[in-house]
This record gives structure tokens, C-alpha cells and sequence, in this order.
């Protein structure tokens, strides 16, 4: 059996640890920013984020829009994560899991209340555990399959066992699966909240700003600002004329390009991700069935070429980056040859293939400019489709019909899209999936990393996608501001221990 504790004064010197990691060159020494003048507790943060979510019903819509600003400030589970993806309590004051990898038994910490004002207990835990186990509707409800049962063996105490062991399943508890919702509460979560967090929402201007407020009846450390302001500008000019003009204090996901044009009035960090800039393969449908087509493209790509056009970010050759279990480093399995790309399209039978790249059209024109250009040394003819997101979704996601796409999938732990014959890669290998489900199923945390890797070289040599690069983000923060989170940001920003500084 092991433990994890942490002691409530740890989450706020987590969010305010600030180690900044270059992309490009590996780790670099940690940096932090030095405030003007003393924190403002009265202070109001604003922020620019790109993606606006369409509602704030987190328990039944999907995306990072929605996890980045709620998770950790409005709603919180039993466990949370760190910048680094390490696991750590949160509502749990410690856990225990059991040597067999079936039974997880948590405990709660004191005096935690919802914003409504009611005293959450194990119950509030057991309700909302049941309902994504329970209701397919819920998001993590596909986690939660190896649930037995979950119980409250004391208003404190919360128990959960598997009917398998599952070594995401920790994991799986620091999203939206693992949330902790009042039991019967009847807030319409589309516009509404009650959460246990830092913050409360306080307004909604759709296509413009969500503002957040310190919840001062929180049971930990009290938020660092009385406010925070999310700014949604997804250009990314105008995103840098507003911070330009004083609109915010931090610009996150900026523009490689304009960056330079902040570098005087703004600290500039380079944060890892779990961002995979992902050129998808339709593996079930002709050319892209042969795996001579597929390798040819990764071939005649240049990879590092691509990174540097981009501004930010590494070469990245499978599909495990380096902040989840199972990295390794693949390069060796591609390379940038142009002339063997041509030779397999030969082999083919391909020689002047035509195929058409399927992107949201939010993404730009860098990533299809480098891949047509790429892809016509060696006899490849590319169409760009740029569609919007909902139109990406209806056909490439959800009914498949595509040749090529690009979409950088932030989700951390997701290498089971390739595991998954059914999701959009059409991607069919039964080691692969043999590998994965062992992975899942092995308790030692190392054994179960080295079966990931494995699984990802074969993904990688059966050239079922290509990684064009691992993103990184760079975020522009005022020096008035400390404590901002620097890696992870784009799937999740926990603001409790940020502070804006008076001016001198």
C-alpha cells in the first residue's frame, strides 16, 4: 500500500513555482519575475486566452477552453496535478492505494464548503463519482468503467474500488471526471457554478470576457487577487495590441512571430506542454492504408525546418511527449530523406498523389505553407481545406472523412487514441492495443511506462501519424504579476497563488 499527503500551504507555493523550460533546448535555470511594488490583494488579474468556451457545463462538454480557467480556480476534485503532471491532493487531505492496484481510499480535508455555502462531505464525493459511473452522458464516464463501487465509509472517507487495476485511473480523477459537485444541487452549469474552489464566477460576457472573484470563504489559502478577468481575442495581433495598450497584464499562447514586439514592456516565459502538433493519417482509407504512402510523407517532411518556421516548440517523433509516461525519444525511427520518399510513392504506385489537408482554420497558414511546399519536392500535390472547428468536427472527427489533418491535441495521458481502432486515426493494430491495455493494467508505475513506450515505436514505425512537433507556449507576463503557471497552461491555469503588485 502506498500514500500520498501534502499539506494545504503547498498548493499556492505550487501555482506560484515558476521553472521555465525551454522547448527548443531542454531545461534552462529556473526565472522568476520580480514585482515593482508589494502584492495588491485588492488587485484584479487579467488575462488573454485565444479559445472561449461555448458553455461552462464542465461535466458535460469537452475541451481544454473549459479545463484551463475552471479546473483548480472554480471546481475541484479529491487529487489534482502540478505543472509537471505530477499527481498531488487536492479536497483529499491524503490517499492510499492498495499493493494490488484495486482499492483507493481517500480522506478529506476539514471545513471545505461549496459556494453555495453547504459543508461538502463524502456524500457530495459519492453522488458525483456515481454519476459519471452511472450516466454515460457525464465526461469521464469511459474512465470510470472499472469501477465496482464507491462508498463513504465515514463522512470523511471516500473508497473507491476497480474491478481491474487501472493506472490511469489517479490520473483520470485530475479532470473532469474527478470533480466534486454538491449532491442535488440544481445550478445550471451551463452559465451557473457551484464549486468548492478559490475563485466564483461572477460574469459571463459571451464573445468578450468571463471574470472570475477570490472566494472568501475558501477552506485553504485565500487567492492572491480579488479578481481575475479572462480577455478571449483569438487574433493573435490583437492580442498583442492589447497588452501593448494596458488591456491585460498576461497574454498567453502568443504569436512566435510578434513575440519580439513584447520582449520590453513584458517577461516573455517558454512553458512545456503535452501539445502535439498532430498530422493525421486516415488509415482506413486508400492511399493512406499503405504504409509506404505514410512513411514517404513523414520523410519528405523536414521536421526541424517545420519547428523553426513555427517559433516554438521541439521535434517530436511519436506519440508520447515528454511530460507523459512512456517518452522516448524516436527520432531514429524518421528522418528528413526526400529522395526515399520518392522511391516508396514509386513502390506505391503514387508517384503524383494529390491529397487534401482538413484544418481549423484558427491554426493559420505556417504548418500547410511548410507541408505544401514539402510535400511538392517530392511529387506530392496538397489542397488545403480550411474549415471552422464545428465543420472539423462533423467530418473529419466524427465521420472520418478526410486524407489528411492537422490539430494539435493538447490532452495529456491520450496516447490511447491510438489504441482506439474506432477513433478518427482508423488506426487498427492489436499488439498496440494489447501493449496499452497491459499498460493500464500494470501497477508499477515504471513497468507500465516501459509498455507504453514500446507500444509508441510500433505506433511510430507503422507510421500511423506524424508528429510534427511538440508545442511549446510562450506567455507574456507584465512584472507586476508573480506566481503565473509557465508549463501545462493550455490545458489548465491554476491562478490561487498569482499576485499583481501596486506600481512604484
Amino acid at each position: 500500500m502506498f500514500r500520498r499527503t501534502r499539506r494545504l500551504a503547498l498548493f499556492s507555493a505550487i501555482a506560484a513555482s515558476a521553472v521555465i523550460l525551454s522547448a527548443c533546448t531542454g531545461t534552462a535555470a529556473p526565472e522568476t519575475t520580480a514585482p515593482t511594488g508589494e502584492p495588491d490583494p485588492d488587485a484584479t488579474l487579467q488575462v488573454g486566452l485565444v479559445l472561449e468556451p461555448t458553455n461552462l457545463d464542465i461535466r458535460h462538454t469537452s475541451g481544454a477552453a473549459l479545463e484551463q480557467i475552471l479546473i483548480d480556480n472554480i471546481y475541484e476534485g479529491l487529487i489534482s496535478r502540478t505543472q509537471e503532471n505530477e499527481i498531488i491532493p487536492r479536497l483529499a487531505s491524503d490517499y492510499e492505494v492498495s499493493e494490488d492496484g484495486l482499492t483507493y481510499t481517500f480522506t478529506l480535508n476539514d471545513g471545505i464548503t461549496f459556494h453555495s455555502g453547504t459543508a461538502l462531505t463524502s456524500a457530495d464525493v459519492v453522488a458525483s463519482y456515481e454519476a459519471v459511473r452511472t450516466d454515460a452522458t457525464l465526461q469521464g464516464n469511459a474512465e470510470f468503467a472499472s469501477v465496482a463501487s464507491i462508498t463513504a465509509p465515514d463522512p470523511t472517507t471516500v473508497q473507491i474500488v476497480l474491478t481491474e487495476p487501472n493506472q490511469n485511473f489517479l490520473f483520470s480523477l485530475t479532470g473532469p471526471a474527478g470533480l466534486v459537485f454538491q449532491a442535488g444541487d440544481t445550478t445550471d452549469l451551463k452559465t451557473a457554478e457551484n464549486g468548492t474552489g478559490p475563485f466564483t464566477l461572477t460574469r459571463w460576457n459571451k464573445g468578450s470576457t468571463i471574470t472570475f472573484a477570490r472566494n472568501e470563504a475558501y477552506w485553504g489559502e485565500p487567492a492572491g487577487v480579488a479578481e481575475v478577468e479572462f480577455q478571449y481575442i483569438p487574433d493573435f495581433t490583437a492580442g498583442v495590441n492589447t497588452a501593448l495598450d494596458g488591456g491585460i497584464q498576461v497574454l498567453t499562447a502568443v504569436d512566435p512571430n510578434l513575440a519580439s514586439q513584447l520582449e520590453s514592456d513584458f517577461t516573455l516565459t517558454t512553458g512545456r506542454t503535452t501539445d502535439k502538433a498532430t498530422l493525421a493519417f486516415n488509415n482506413a482509407k486508400a492511399p493512406l492504408d499503405d504504409v509506404r504512402v505514410r512513411e514517404a510523407l513523414r520523410l519528405a517532411i523536414d521536421h526541424e525546418g517545420l519547428v523553426e518556421a513555427v517559433g516554438a516548440g521541439s521535434t517530436l517523433y511519436g506519440p508520447i511527449p515528454e511530460l507523459d509516461p512512456g517518452y522516448e525519444d524516436l527520432s531514429d525511427v524518421i528522418s528528413y530523406d526526400p529522395e526515399k520518399a520518392k522511391e516508396l510513392l514509386a513502390e506505391a504506385g503514387q508517384e503524383d498523389l494529390e491529397l487534401t489537408l482538413t484544418i481549423p482554420s484558427f491554426y493559420g497558414t505556417t504548418v500547410p505553407k511548410v507541408l505544401i511546399s514539402d510535400f511538392q519536392k517530392v511529387g506530392v500535390t496538397l489542397d488545403v481545406d480550411s474549415v471552422e472547428f464545428p465543420t472539423w468536427l462533423e467530418d473529419v472527427y466524427t465521420n472520418h472523412d478526410y486524407d489528411l489533418s492537422f490539430v494539435l491535441h493538447v490532452e495529456p495521458r491520450d496516447f490511447g487514441n491510438f489504441a482506439n481502432p474506432d477513433y478518427y486515426f482508423g488506426y487498427d493494430n492489436a499488439e498496440v492495443q494489447g501493449l496499452y491495455a497491459d499498460a493500464l493494467a500494470e501497477v508499477d508505475p515504471d513497468k507500465s511506462a516501459e509498455l507504453l513506450a514500446k507500444a509508441a515505436r510500433i505506433v511510430s514505425e507503422d507510421h500511423a501519424a506524424d508528429w510534427l512537433y511538440n508545442g511549446a507556449t510562450i506567455t507574456a507576463v507584465s512584472p507586476l504579476v508573480s506566481g503565473f503557471p509557465q508549463d501545462s497552461i493550455n490545458s489548465r491555469i491554476d491562478l490561487a497563488g498569482v499576485t499583481v503588485a501596486t506600481e512604484k
